[in-house]
């Protein structure tokens, strides 16, 4: 049976490379037909012909829309390939047939709109000593990972749920979600029913903790609802006061600590209170003049943002925010807004929608084309005990290559002031 790949990223090479190299791709980028150093075959996606191939091994991204996929006979997503390869049919005649023998780790998903990649991180961290890995969306392709490892920690986007039809975790962790990504989904109501699908596929025993209120589907799995830390304390025996993190973190790490209590009935607080938050997530600078600046670049949703405000609802905060929203409904943003002592600097290309759903709740708001022109001008006002706080709830792609670029250029500017 001949296999090929929907798209030539980062999950599909490194499937391709683990299993020798030469296989066919497609790819929506590709102009020409080209081919790299191991011999894989990179072609336009108008030259696929579905007649030709039994199985097509799926990049996370490809869209739900895609012709790509539409033509598809017999599309597999990373997960089932891995997880799941007893049940594709016909695997056993192909290169990937000694997926059948290979011994298949128990694994933790985590899914949820914003902490997903913090929260995975902190799980790792607290059990690398038991031998977990970590991989999926938070940049291990599983092709990557050791199949012998007793336990893999899995960040599982929205993409790759949408594709996964047959692998089920051992343990599901959702954390809360909030619309994203409408523009590939469709639907916010398609969105939460992605991140709702594994459910239908654990088996009985298994944890599936979960946000309050979402109506998941029918599951044998033990559905555990949580809607507060408090909630979590208490279910879990877990106490927040021995943690250092706050608002969103503190959450984060309570949903940590939640499955090592109930994978080894252990909570160690000592050792995630050693654990380094990656940059870019509420990274605090303080300026020449001791006046407090926050690189909350990463913020790239709706809810990372909210979380950050909750974090400086102390203080008088002069949010920069804006970018590409992906479609996002943003008024919750400024309803939060309007509860809290704060001005709104709106910058990239959603600036002006923002600034319309500011003014229309008479929220102070302040509209610049670039991040640099905003700084500019909050570095003017910004007075001491007063918050500076970049959480865009928006992507960067509008005017800069990733979150790390724009959180860049924001320290940049902060480390510049005289």
């Amino acid at each position: 049976m001949n296999i090929c790949f929907f798209g030539y990223g980062k999950t599909t090479r490194a499937i391709a490379s683990r299993f020798g190299g030469g296989f066919d791709f497609y790819d929506d980028r590709c102009e020409k037909a080209w081919q790299d150093e191991t011999g894989n075959r990179i072609f336009p996606s108008a030259e696929y012909s579905p007649k030709e191939y039994g199985l097509e091994i799926l990049t996370p991204s490809i869209r739900p829309d895609s012709p790509l996929l539409r033509q598809a006979a017999h599309p597999v997503s990373e997960y089932d390939l891995f997880l799941a390869p007893e049940m594709i049919s016909g695997l056993e005649t192909t290169p990937f047939s000694e997926l059948l023998h290979t011994p298949k780790p128990r694994s933790v998903w985590i899914s949820g709109t914003n902490g997903k990649t913090t929260t995975t991180q902190m799980l790792t961290w607290l059990l690398k000593d038991r031998g977990a890995l970590s991989g999926g969306n938070i940049g291990t392709p599983l092709a990557e990972l050791d199949p012998h490892a007793p336990l893999w920690i899995l960040e599982t986007s929205s993409y790759t749920l949408y594709h996964t039809r047959h692998a089920a975790p051992d343990l599901y962790l959702l954390l809360p979600v909030t619309p994203d990504h409408i523009d590939w989904h469709g639907s916010p109501e398609r969105y939460q029913a992605d991140k709702l699908s594994p459910l239908r596929r654990m088996r009985e025993g298994e944890l599936a903790l979960i946000p309050a209120g979402m109506t998941p589907p029918t599951s044998p799995a033990w559905i555990v609802e949580y809607d507060s830390d408090l909630f979590l304390e208490r279910f879990f025996d877990l106490e927040a006061s021995r943690l250092r993190y706050r608002a969103g973190f503190l959450q984060d790490a309570l949903l940590a600590l939640s499955v090592t209590r109930t994978l080894y009935d252990e909570a160690d607080y000592r050792l995630l209170n050693d654990f380094a938050l990656d940059r870019h997530r509420q990274e605090e600078h303080t300026d020449a003049l001791g006046r407090l600046w926050v690189n909350d670049s990463k913020a790239t949703n709706l809810d990372a943002t909210l979380q950050a405000l909750e974090a400086y609802r102390d203080r008088k905060i002069r949010l920069i925010a804006g970018g590409d929203d992906k479609g996002v409904d943003m008024e919750p943003l400024i309803r939060r807004l309007a509860r809290l002592d704060a001005e709104l600097y709106a910058i990239g290309s959603n600036r002006n929608r923002l600034e319309a759903l500011a003014n229309s709740h008479r929220i102070p708001v302040h509209t610049f084309e670039t991040l640099h022109e905003a700084q500019q001008e909050v570095a003017r006002v910004l007075a001491p005990g007063e918050v500076a706080l970049l959480s865009p709830a928006a992507s960067s792609l509008d005017q800069f290559p990733s979150y790390a670029k724009r959180g860049d250029k924001f320290v940049e500017f902060v480390r510049s002031i005289r």
